[in-house]
Protein backbone atom coordinates (compact mmCIF):
# COMPACT_ATOMS: atom_id res chain seq x y z
CA UNK A 1 0.00 0.00 0.00
CA UNK A 2 2.82 2.42 1.17
CA UNK A 3 4.71 1.54 -2.08
CA UNK A 4 1.44 2.36 -4.31
CA UNK A 5 1.16 5.58 -2.50
CA UNK A 6 4.68 6.34 -2.95
CA UNK A 7 4.24 5.85 -6.85
CA UNK A 8 0.90 7.71 -7.32
CA UNK A 9 2.95 10.44 -5.18
CA UNK A 10 5.81 10.31 -7.49
CA UNK A 11 3.18 10.53 -10.80
CA UNK A 12 1.44 13.49 -9.31
CA UNK A 13 4.83 14.97 -8.71
CA UNK A 14 5.90 14.14 -12.38
CA UNK A 15 2.42 15.55 -14.00
CA UNK A 16 2.83 19.01 -11.97
CA UNK A 17 6.26 19.14 -12.75
CA UNK A 18 5.32 18.56 -16.65
CA UNK A 19 2.40 20.91 -16.62
CA UNK A 20 4.84 23.83 -14.79
CA UNK A 21 7.74 22.97 -17.88
CA UNK A 22 4.51 23.01 -20.61
CA UNK A 23 3.03 25.67 -19.13
CA UNK A 24 6.49 27.40 -18.91
CA UNK A 25 6.89 26.72 -22.87
CA UNK A 26 4.05 28.04 -23.47
CA UNK A 27 4.41 30.76 -21.93
CA UNK A 28 7.98 31.71 -23.52
CA UNK A 29 6.96 30.76 -27.12
CA UNK A 30 3.53 33.00 -26.93
CA UNK A 31 5.89 35.97 -25.82
CA UNK A 32 6.68 38.87 -28.24
CA UNK A 33 9.41 38.20 -30.16
CA UNK A 34 10.35 41.89 -28.90
CA UNK A 35 9.45 44.39 -25.97
CA UNK A 36 10.88 47.43 -27.83
CA UNK A 37 10.39 47.06 -31.42
CA UNK A 38 7.15 48.17 -32.18
CA UNK A 39 7.55 49.11 -35.68
CA UNK A 40 4.88 47.83 -38.01
CA UNK A 41 5.58 44.94 -40.25
CA UNK A 42 3.57 44.17 -43.07
CA UNK A 43 2.21 40.50 -43.97
CA UNK A 44 0.04 39.07 -46.77
CA UNK A 45 -2.02 36.07 -46.27
CA UNK A 46 -2.81 34.67 -49.10
CA UNK A 47 -6.61 33.51 -50.18
CA UNK A 48 -6.47 29.86 -49.41
CA UNK A 49 -3.24 29.77 -47.43
CA UNK A 50 -2.90 26.79 -45.12
CA UNK A 51 -2.53 27.36 -41.39
CA UNK A 52 1.13 25.77 -41.53
CA UNK A 53 2.24 28.03 -44.29
CA UNK A 54 0.95 31.47 -42.52
CA UNK A 55 2.22 30.22 -39.18
CA UNK A 56 5.71 29.38 -40.87
CA UNK A 57 5.66 32.57 -42.75
CA UNK A 58 5.07 34.08 -39.40
CA UNK A 59 7.99 32.32 -37.92
CA UNK A 60 10.16 32.95 -41.25
CA UNK A 61 9.46 37.11 -40.63
CA UNK A 62 10.36 36.47 -37.06
CA UNK A 63 7.15 37.82 -35.68
CA UNK A 64 6.47 34.86 -33.97
CA UNK A 65 8.87 32.50 -31.96
CA UNK A 66 7.29 29.27 -32.42
CA UNK A 67 5.37 28.08 -36.20
CA UNK A 68 4.27 24.93 -34.24
CA UNK A 69 2.86 27.03 -31.16
CA UNK A 70 0.77 29.07 -33.08
CA UNK A 71 -0.62 26.12 -34.97
CA UNK A 72 -1.66 24.59 -31.54
CA UNK A 73 -3.52 27.59 -30.63
CA UNK A 74 -5.13 27.72 -34.16
CA UNK A 75 -6.12 23.68 -33.18
CA UNK A 76 -6.81 24.67 -29.65
CA UNK A 77 -9.61 27.62 -30.59
CA UNK A 78 -10.97 25.91 -33.98
CA UNK A 79 -9.75 28.43 -35.67
CA UNK A 80 -7.76 26.34 -38.90
CA UNK A 81 -10.84 27.06 -41.73
CA UNK A 82 -10.95 31.00 -39.86
CA UNK A 83 -7.71 31.99 -41.12
CA UNK A 84 -8.75 35.58 -43.34
CA UNK A 85 -6.71 36.59 -46.41
CA UNK A 86 -5.90 39.97 -46.78
CA UNK A 87 -2.44 42.32 -45.27
CA UNK A 88 -2.52 42.76 -42.17
CA UNK A 89 -0.19 45.38 -39.85
CA UNK A 90 2.11 43.39 -37.39
CA UNK A 91 4.32 44.40 -34.52
CA UNK A 92 7.17 42.32 -33.01
CA UNK A 93 5.54 43.12 -29.70
CA UNK A 94 2.64 41.10 -30.06
CA UNK A 95 2.01 37.70 -29.17
CA UNK A 96 1.19 34.83 -31.09
CA UNK A 97 -2.01 34.62 -29.80
CA UNK A 98 -2.49 37.96 -30.33
CA UNK A 99 -1.73 37.90 -33.47
CA UNK A 100 -4.06 34.61 -34.25
CA UNK A 101 -6.91 36.97 -33.28
CA UNK A 102 -5.76 39.47 -35.42
CA UNK A 103 -5.59 37.43 -38.23
CA UNK A 104 -8.77 35.41 -37.47
CA UNK A 105 -10.96 38.64 -37.13
CA UNK A 106 -10.34 39.43 -40.90
CA UNK A 107 -9.19 43.34 -39.27
CA UNK A 108 -6.76 43.37 -42.21
CA UNK A 109 -5.44 46.69 -43.59
CA UNK A 110 -7.81 48.80 -45.47
CA UNK A 111 -6.91 50.87 -48.82
CA UNK A 112 -8.66 53.84 -50.15
CA UNK A 113 -10.12 53.30 -53.58
CA UNK A 114 -12.37 55.76 -55.01
CA UNK A 115 -14.61 55.49 -57.98
CA UNK A 116 -15.68 58.76 -59.63
CA UNK A 117 -19.57 59.65 -60.66
CA UNK A 118 -20.35 57.95 -64.31
CA UNK A 119 -17.71 55.27 -63.97
CA UNK A 120 -18.75 52.19 -66.19
CA UNK A 121 -18.48 48.72 -64.28
CA UNK A 122 -15.89 47.73 -66.31
CA UNK A 123 -14.03 51.03 -65.80
CA UNK A 124 -14.80 50.03 -61.97
CA UNK A 125 -13.18 46.64 -62.24
CA UNK A 126 -9.95 48.18 -63.47
CA UNK A 127 -9.39 50.80 -60.79
CA UNK A 128 -10.21 47.96 -58.12
CA UNK A 129 -8.10 45.40 -60.16
CA UNK A 130 -5.07 48.40 -60.21
CA UNK A 131 -5.52 48.85 -56.28
CA UNK A 132 -5.48 45.37 -55.83
CA UNK A 133 -8.75 45.33 -54.23
CA UNK A 134 -9.99 42.07 -56.38
CA UNK A 135 -9.53 41.39 -59.76
CA UNK A 136 -11.43 42.88 -62.69
CA UNK A 137 -12.89 39.42 -64.29
CA UNK A 138 -13.88 38.00 -60.56
CA UNK A 139 -15.88 41.97 -60.39
CA UNK A 140 -17.41 41.69 -63.75
CA UNK A 141 -18.37 38.02 -62.75
CA UNK A 142 -20.37 39.28 -59.86
CA UNK A 143 -21.89 42.68 -61.70
CA UNK A 144 -23.47 40.40 -64.38
CA UNK A 145 -23.47 36.91 -63.43
CA UNK A 146 -24.22 36.57 -59.89
CA UNK A 147 -27.34 36.21 -58.01
CA UNK A 148 -27.18 39.76 -56.54
CA UNK A 149 -29.65 41.51 -58.59
CA UNK A 150 -32.19 39.02 -57.20
CA UNK A 151 -30.86 39.40 -53.81
CA UNK A 152 -31.57 43.05 -54.50
CA UNK A 153 -34.72 43.33 -56.43
CA UNK A 154 -33.35 44.57 -59.44
CA UNK A 155 -35.07 43.54 -62.31
CA UNK A 156 -32.22 43.05 -64.62
CA UNK A 157 -28.97 41.01 -65.73
CA UNK A 158 -26.65 43.75 -64.14
CA UNK A 159 -25.81 45.60 -61.63
CA UNK A 160 -24.47 48.20 -63.79
CA UNK A 161 -26.67 51.84 -62.33
CA UNK A 162 -25.91 50.79 -58.98
CA UNK A 163 -22.53 50.19 -58.26
CA UNK A 164 -22.44 53.58 -55.93
CA UNK A 165 -19.94 56.04 -56.97
CA UNK A 166 -18.21 56.84 -53.98
CA UNK A 167 -14.87 56.24 -51.77
CA UNK A 168 -14.32 53.25 -49.87
CA UNK A 169 -12.24 51.58 -47.81
CA UNK A 170 -11.67 48.01 -48.66
CA UNK A 171 -8.91 45.59 -47.91
CA UNK A 172 -6.65 43.69 -50.76
CA UNK A 173 -7.50 40.44 -52.50
CA UNK A 174 -10.85 40.76 -51.27
CA UNK A 175 -13.70 38.68 -53.18
CA UNK A 176 -15.49 40.61 -55.59
CA UNK A 177 -19.16 39.49 -54.65
CA UNK A 178 -18.40 41.40 -51.26
CA UNK A 179 -17.17 44.54 -53.03
CA UNK A 180 -20.07 44.24 -55.15
CA UNK A 181 -22.58 43.67 -52.74
CA UNK A 182 -21.09 46.57 -50.27
CA UNK A 183 -21.07 49.34 -53.47
CA UNK A 184 -24.92 48.22 -54.10
CA UNK A 185 -26.19 48.60 -50.25
CA UNK A 186 -24.24 51.84 -50.72
CA UNK A 187 -26.28 52.96 -53.45
CA UNK A 188 -29.57 51.90 -51.77
CA UNK A 189 -28.37 53.90 -48.68
CA UNK A 190 -27.89 57.32 -50.24
CA UNK A 191 -30.82 57.17 -52.42
CA UNK A 192 -32.70 56.80 -49.21
CA UNK A 193 -30.98 59.99 -48.35
CA UNK A 194 -32.23 61.53 -51.36
CA UNK A 195 -35.50 60.08 -52.30
CA UNK A 196 -36.86 58.41 -48.34
CA UNK A 197 -39.65 57.19 -50.16
CA UNK A 198 -38.29 55.26 -52.79
CA UNK A 199 -39.47 51.60 -51.76
CA UNK A 200 -43.18 53.01 -53.06
CA UNK A 201 -41.82 52.59 -56.53
CA UNK A 202 -42.15 49.31 -58.02
CA UNK A 203 -38.54 47.46 -58.90
CA UNK A 204 -38.88 48.62 -62.62
CA UNK A 205 -39.79 51.94 -61.91
CA UNK A 206 -36.63 52.23 -60.17
CA UNK A 207 -34.73 50.58 -62.45
CA UNK A 208 -36.40 53.21 -65.23
CA UNK A 209 -35.16 56.01 -62.90
CA UNK A 210 -31.51 54.79 -62.66
CA UNK A 211 -31.71 54.07 -66.25
CA UNK A 212 -32.23 57.66 -66.45
CA UNK A 213 -30.06 58.96 -64.10
CA UNK A 214 -27.08 57.11 -66.06
CA UNK A 215 -27.63 58.92 -69.41
CA UNK A 216 -28.30 62.14 -67.19
CA UNK A 217 -24.63 61.73 -65.62
CA UNK A 218 -22.58 60.91 -68.82
CA UNK A 219 -24.24 64.42 -70.29
CA UNK A 220 -24.73 67.51 -67.69
CA UNK A 221 -20.84 69.16 -66.52
CA UNK A 222 -22.50 71.92 -64.36
CA UNK A 223 -24.91 70.65 -61.45
CA UNK A 224 -27.66 73.29 -62.01
CA UNK A 225 -27.96 71.87 -65.44
CA UNK A 226 -28.49 68.27 -64.66
CA UNK A 227 -32.24 68.54 -63.42
CA UNK A 228 -32.94 70.40 -66.59
CA UNK A 229 -31.51 67.64 -68.61
CA UNK A 230 -33.75 65.72 -66.48
CA UNK A 231 -36.56 67.24 -67.62
CA UNK A 232 -35.76 67.16 -70.90
CA UNK A 233 -35.46 63.41 -71.56
CA UNK A 234 -38.58 62.89 -69.51
CA UNK A 235 -40.67 65.55 -71.34
CA UNK A 236 -39.01 63.74 -74.56
CA UNK A 237 -40.21 60.17 -73.01
CA UNK A 238 -43.49 61.54 -72.59
CA UNK A 239 -44.26 62.45 -76.42
CA UNK A 240 -42.22 59.43 -77.62
CA UNK A 241 -39.57 61.38 -78.93
CA UNK A 242 -36.46 59.85 -79.15
CA UNK A 243 -33.92 60.76 -76.27
CA UNK A 244 -30.83 61.36 -78.89
CA UNK A 245 -28.35 60.49 -76.15
CA UNK A 246 -24.61 61.03 -77.52
CA UNK A 247 -23.70 59.71 -74.04
CA UNK A 248 -25.79 56.56 -75.04
CA UNK A 249 -23.65 56.04 -78.36
CA UNK A 250 -20.30 56.38 -76.44
CA UNK A 251 -21.49 53.42 -74.07
CA UNK A 252 -22.11 51.67 -77.13
CA UNK A 253 -19.14 52.06 -78.89
CA UNK A 254 -16.41 52.20 -75.66
CA UNK A 255 -18.54 49.42 -73.12
CA UNK A 256 -19.85 47.27 -76.42
CA UNK A 257 -17.50 47.20 -78.98
CA UNK A 258 -14.64 47.78 -77.43
CA UNK A 259 -13.21 51.25 -79.01
CA UNK A 260 -11.37 53.90 -78.19
CA UNK A 261 -13.65 56.50 -76.85
CA UNK A 262 -14.79 58.50 -80.15
CA UNK A 263 -13.57 62.15 -80.26
CA UNK A 264 -16.91 63.07 -82.12
CA UNK A 265 -19.73 61.16 -82.65
CA UNK A 266 -20.79 60.55 -86.49
CA UNK A 267 -23.65 59.45 -88.89
CA UNK A 268 -22.34 56.13 -88.79
CA UNK A 269 -21.95 55.89 -84.96
CA UNK A 270 -25.91 57.42 -84.92
CA UNK A 271 -26.79 54.68 -87.13
CA UNK A 272 -25.04 51.55 -85.42
CA UNK A 273 -27.77 49.07 -84.85
CA UNK A 274 -28.16 49.07 -80.91
CA UNK A 275 -30.66 48.97 -78.38
CA UNK A 276 -28.74 51.37 -76.38
CA UNK A 277 -28.83 53.53 -79.24
CA UNK A 278 -31.32 56.52 -78.26
CA UNK A 279 -31.23 58.08 -81.54
CA UNK A 280 -33.20 54.74 -83.49
CA UNK A 281 -35.16 53.52 -80.39
CA UNK A 282 -37.82 55.17 -78.75
CA UNK A 283 -37.60 54.62 -74.68
CA UNK A 284 -35.01 54.33 -72.42
CA UNK A 285 -32.15 51.52 -73.18
CA UNK A 286 -32.31 48.31 -71.58
CA UNK A 287 -29.70 49.03 -68.68
CA UNK A 288 -27.93 51.61 -67.16
CA UNK A 289 -24.91 53.26 -69.21
CA UNK A 290 -22.77 54.29 -66.13
CA UNK A 291 -23.13 54.44 -62.87
CA UNK A 292 -24.78 57.88 -61.34
CA UNK A 293 -23.66 59.81 -58.41
CA UNK A 294 -26.07 62.16 -55.80
CA UNK A 295 -26.28 64.76 -58.55
CA UNK A 296 -28.22 63.00 -61.22
CA UNK A 297 -29.97 60.99 -58.97
CA UNK A 298 -31.30 63.80 -57.14
CA UNK A 299 -31.85 65.25 -60.55
CA UNK A 300 -34.11 62.56 -62.07
CA UNK A 301 -36.21 62.12 -58.36
CA UNK A 302 -36.32 65.96 -58.65
CA UNK A 303 -36.39 67.05 -62.40
CA UNK A 304 -36.53 70.29 -63.08
CA UNK A 305 -40.60 71.71 -64.38
CA UNK A 306 -39.78 72.77 -67.95
CA UNK A 307 -41.11 73.03 -71.45
CA UNK A 308 -37.83 72.52 -73.01
CA UNK A 309 -36.89 69.71 -75.73
CA UNK A 310 -33.58 70.23 -76.57
CA UNK A 311 -30.00 70.74 -75.21
CA UNK A 312 -26.91 71.26 -76.82
CA UNK A 313 -23.26 72.48 -75.52
CA UNK A 314 -22.70 76.22 -76.08
CA UNK A 315 -19.00 76.40 -73.92
CA UNK A 316 -16.75 73.61 -73.78
CA UNK A 317 -14.61 75.66 -70.70
CA UNK A 318 -17.80 75.67 -68.47
CA UNK A 319 -19.57 72.87 -69.70
CA UNK A 320 -22.83 74.88 -70.13
CA UNK A 321 -25.61 74.04 -72.76
CA UNK A 322 -28.13 75.66 -74.54
CA UNK A 323 -31.60 74.76 -73.96
CA UNK A 324 -34.70 75.46 -76.40
CA UNK A 325 -37.91 74.34 -76.94
CA UNK A 326 -38.47 74.02 -80.29
CA UNK A 327 -36.12 72.28 -83.25
CA UNK A 328 -36.10 75.55 -84.52
CA UNK A 329 -34.22 76.94 -81.91
CA UNK A 330 -31.83 74.43 -81.16
CA UNK A 331 -30.84 75.21 -85.28
CA UNK A 332 -30.47 78.73 -84.29
CA UNK A 333 -28.11 77.73 -81.29
CA UNK A 334 -26.27 74.99 -83.29
CA UNK A 335 -25.68 78.09 -85.70
CA UNK A 336 -24.74 80.30 -83.26
CA UNK A 337 -22.43 78.43 -80.89
CA UNK A 338 -21.24 75.62 -83.07
CA UNK A 339 -19.65 78.22 -85.78
CA UNK A 340 -17.81 80.38 -83.39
Amino acid sequence: MKILTKILAVGLFILVVFSLVTAGVVYYFNLPVSKTDAAVHIIEIERGETLRSIAEKLEENNLIRSSLLFMIISRANGTEQQMRSGRYAVSKTMSSAEIHRLIVSGAALLYRVTIPEGSTASQIAAILEAANITDRDSFMEAVTNSDLPNRFNIPSHTLEGYLFPDSYLFPQNYPAERVVSHMVSTFFMRLAEIYPNYADLSPEELNDRVILASIVEREYRVAAEAPIMAGVFLNRLNIRMALGSCATIVYIITEILGRPHPTRITYADIAIDSDYNTYIRVGLPPAPISNPGEIALNAVFFPADTDYLFFLLRNSATGEHFFSRTLAEHNMGRVRYLQR
